[in-house]
């Protein structure tokens, strides 16, 4: 689960977006700005993981993992939640590399018995493999896509634990490469993210479509990396807890299961 790191102003509200018809998305750009050259069709599309492929945690959902984390540290649930708040960096930048020890480093935060670090590893494991659970309406475009020929990739602030269960879950056989923050080492909008993930396609970044929901000032990233980027509504809805987003004037659709219909219309207007 993406919790903010303390002090991020987080919302569980969408900022306003430019939403067009499938078929008159362009670019991610405004369309004043887009050309003929920079209208090709994408051979590949990055997308982020929570709150796109996957719904975004809710308060709700947030608490309730809070709860189940404070009776494994027997910590209050404030305490728990304040020290996953306050661990968030060093578990998505690659400081901690594997959900064993992102356990120790729960129960050092909390000034808990270390006997305690197996039964959080079981539960991060458990928690991971819930988050990842993915809309069968999402799988089936998945395959769309990829009968589209289209190369797909995840590009993800993720933890080691969402690392660890993704080769698990339903998502990973439709994806030709993933990269997580994890493992990479930084956090979004980084440039290295995006140039790992154009280097695990094999593909240029004018050759690239990013899809997310615009957590961690990904789509600005995106474009400032040289690929188009589009914005999808929020998995889950309003409700879902997000971080580091910023105004999106560029291009919109409702969710990535429109994105099949935009690859197959792309250049057809």
């Amino acid at each position: 689960m993406r919790y903010p790191p303390t002090g991020t102003p987080f919302s569980t509200s969408l900022t306003a977006t430019a939403a067009h018809p499938v078929g008159d998305v362009l670019l991610g750009t405004p369309p004043q700005r887009s050309s003929a050259a920079s209208a090709s069709r994408p051979m590949a599309v990055i997308l982020d993981l929570f709150g796109t492929l996957v719904t975004a945690p809710s308060v709700v959902e947030r608490k309730a993992a809070a709860a189940q984390f404070a009776e494994v540290l027997r910590v209050s649930p404030v305490v728990a939640e304040s020290a996953l708040s306050d661990s968030w960096r060093a578990r998505h930048d690659g400081q901690l590399t594997s959900t064993t020890e992102v356990a120790a480093h729960l129960v050092t935060c909390c000034n808990t018995s270390p006997a305690c670090v197996g039964e959080l590893e079981m539960l991060l494991a458990q928690l991971a493999h819930v988050r990842l659970q993915a809309d069968a309406t999402l799988l089936k475009a998945l395959e769309r896509l990829r009968r589209c020929g289209a190369r797909l990739a995840v590009l993800s602030d993720a933890s080691p634990d969402i690392a660890e269960a993704w080769s698990r879950s339903d998502l990973a056989p439709h994806f030709d490469a993933v990269v997580f923050s994890c493992r990479a080492g930084a956090v979004k909008p980084n440039r290295l993210l995006f140039r790992a993930v154009l280097g695990e396609l094999g593909v240029a970044p004018r050759q690239a479509l990013y899809c997310g929901d615009g957590g961690g000032d990904e789509l600005a990233g995106a474009e400032q990396a040289g690929i188009r980027a589009v914005r999808v509504e929020r998995r889950g809805g309003p409700s879902g807890l997000v971080f580091g987003e910023t105004a999106w004037s560029g291009s919109a659709i409702p969710d990535v299961e429109a994105l099949p219909s935009l690859l197959n219309r792309w250049g057809k207007r």
